[in-house]
């Protein structure tokens, strides 16, 4: 092989070096293989912090995150709870993966999926998850099956939530010593449930941390509805809002509260340089609405920007200069972006599976080029038996950067809208007639992708136990059996809930 003289390897180097980007080669996140801690709270919004712009609401930790990280300002997430946890740990929309709902046996995750925990232990990670699964109750979808090597969960879509045949919590089950599956056992829990789950996640690390990376995915149910509270949470609000708002906001001030707790542990462990520490929420605001909402149209469960705008905010300390991204990103993105910080490399079926982007590039800089996408969003939640066209114009939407194509009440028809989101961020305008070509095109994307997800929804004709498994499991660990009212709510024929929607939305 012909060498170079080493004075012009010397000269290469210098000029790659000044034309690098902000960060150094060595502040690359780019297979680093960091500790990840990934933070998911339920219900709450992108307003429902004080770094951005609430105007009652103290997130002095959330905040920290904030300043201290890169932040995305324009991150994306499903309008509901299972839709986003399953293309969060898949990389792909949540209707490619089967989940079209959040009970009614549309909420598993097909075992098709290679998810990212299963790529991260296979790389040499060990995982936790400590909260929410909600991805199916049966024993077939949990999270020890998809590649969690400790799990400490509640079931269903929250702490003592019960629906027809497959999703349920344990019976009787509270906001407060909630009762908790720990790896295969129910364990009688004290204290609160956001407390519960942090303190679990730090025993955890603590007990791991060193030997090889860590993946901790802590997964809040609150401040889900039922707004379960503890009093001097509630009292940080009492009078500067509504009562129902006041609980709400102190559920978000409690975690936090433990979000700090954790920081400050880290700090002590002497690990914060090694650990990539990322928060977000898994839709739009839901009891945050009244009073806050980021000048947002929209809330939980609709497919306007409040429905699906997130916090994505990313902490690395030494690694990640503070920073905001405006790039258009998705939930999607995020099992590809820790694929590569991990340093893993990927099958030929996960490459297969993965729709998202790396955002490394962004982390690194967030100011780089980003190419121009296209996302879908759908509310999904047709009735039960019924054909998804039914609901096929219904809480639908197609996202470019600057467009934003919406049909909020459609249901075999469409009633588009178009915003212009880079002028109209709060969705006041509707310029479909001023831009009729644009509509024209994102609708037929919307068509050519509608008909694209139509074989994967494999959940659509499930038909689920009888019996509530975690209700189950409980009572072959205790004794007992169901009761007269545990048999009604689990009864598909006497639950409203089997009709699909009828039930208040808030209450998934």
């Amino acid at each position: 092989m012909h060498r170079r003289p080493a004075s012009f390897l010397y000269l290469f180097a210098a000029v790659l070096w000044l034309g690098a980007p902000a960060t150094t080669l060595a502040d690359s996140p780019r297979g680093q293989r960091p500790n990840i801690i990934f933070i998911l709270t339920d219900d709450q919004g992108y307003g429902d912090l004080s770094a951005h712009g609430h105007p009652i609401l103290q997130t002095p930790n959330l905040d920290r995150l904030h300043d201290e990280g890169v932040r995305f300002s324009d991150f994306h997430v499903s309008p509901t709870c299972s839709p986003t946890r399953s293309a969060l740990l898949t990389g792909r929309h949540e209707f490619l993966n089967g989940v079209t709902h959040t009970i009614l046996e549309r909420e598993r995750l097909t075992p098709k999926a290679i998810t990212l925990p299963e790529a991260l232990r296979r790389g040499g990670y060990h995982t936790g998850i400590f909260g929410k699964w909600h991805l199916g109750d049966e024993r077939q979808y949990q999270p020890d099956r998809r590649g969690f090597d400790e799990v400490f969960i509640h079931g269903a879509g929250g702490i003592g939530q019960t629906y027809p045949c497959s999703c349920g919590d344990a019976p009787g089950n509270s906001y407060f010593d909630p009762v908790i599956l720990h790896n295969g056992r129910f364990v009688r829990t004290q204290g609160y449930c956001t407390d519960v789950f942090f303190d679990q996640a730090i025993r955890w690390i603590g007990s791991v941390k060193g030997r090889k990376p860590f993946f901790a995915y802590i997964a809040c149910n609150a401040p889900h509805a039922p707004l379960q509270v503890r009093p001097e949470d509630e009292a940080r609000y009492t009078g500067k809002a509504s009562p129902a708002v006041a609980k709400f906001l102190g559920m978000v001030a409690n975690i936090d509260d433990n979000v700090g707790r954790l920081l400050r542990q880290l700090g002590d462990w002497g690990i914060e340089e090694d650990t990539l520490v990322i928060f977000m929420n898994d839709n739009g605001t839901d009891g945050g609405a009244p009073i806050y909402n980021a000048g947002m149209r929209g809330k939980k469960g609709t497919a306007y920007l409040g429905g699906t705008r997130a916090a994505s905010l990313w902490r690395w300390s030494g690694t990640l200069k503070p920073a905001e991204c405006s790039a258009l990103a998705a939930h999607i993105d995020f099992l590809p972006t820790l694929i590569e910080i991990a340093g893993l490399r990927t099958s030929p079926a996960l490459r297969r599976q993965i729709e998202g982007q790396s955002l490394v590039p962004l982390l690194e800089n967030p100011t780089a080029p980003w190419p121009e996408r296209t996302l879908f969003t759908h509310l999904g939640r047709w009735p039960k038996g019924a054909s998804p066209e039914t609901c096929k114009y219904r809480a639908a939407a197609v996202r470019t950067t600057r467009w934003h194509l919406v049909s909020a009440n459609g249901g075999t028809s469409p009633r588009w809208e178009l915003f212009d989101v880079e002028s109209d961020p709060g969705e006041r305008t509707d310029v479909a007639s001023i831009h009729p070509e644009v509509r024209t095109h994102l609708s037929d994307q919307f068509e050519n992708w509608w008909r694209s997800i139509q074989p994967a929804l494999v959940n659509e004709n499930a038909v689920g136990p009888r019996v509530n498994p975690f209700k189950e499991r409980y009572w072959r660990q205790f004794g007992g059996g169901p009761s007269d009212e545990d048999l009604r709510q689990m009864d598909p024929a006497k639950n409203p809930a089997t009709v699909g929607n009828q039930v208040p939305l808030r209450k998934r």
